[in-house]
């Protein structure tokens, strides 16, 4: 297991560079690693950030679909505040393991 520094903050990372342990995040955290993947993150940021957050914490799966579903953001506004693999990006920064479903 790596560390990294983020925002000041030793945490734990994997090769992927997503953490180890949820509760190393902090908001802070996630601008530094939004700021790393060239993204600066907004209110409508942290709102998804904490949807995904919650879902990860109650056991269940995680997809681009249940996200646009959410009515916290639909999959094009998902698409274009996290561009490229929204998923991928968005649980990085979320502090939580990478998706099963994504590659």
């Amino acid at each position: 297991m790596a560390q990294k520094e983020y925002a000041g903050v030793m945490v734990d990372v994997n090769d992927e560079g997503y953490l180890e342990n949820a509760n190393q995040w902090t908001k802070e955290v996630a601008a530094a690693i939004a700021k790393e993947n060239n993204l600066e993150l907004t209110d409508k940021h942290y709102h998804v950030l904490d949807f995904l957050r919650e879902r990860v914490a109650k056991g269940e799966a995680l997809t681009i679909r249940s996200v646009g579903k959410s009515g916290v953001v639909d999959i094009k506004g998902f698409y274009e505040l996290f561009p490229g693999a929204p998923l991928k990006l968005a649980t990085k920064i979320a502090g939580v393991k990478k998706p099963l479903s994504c590659v």
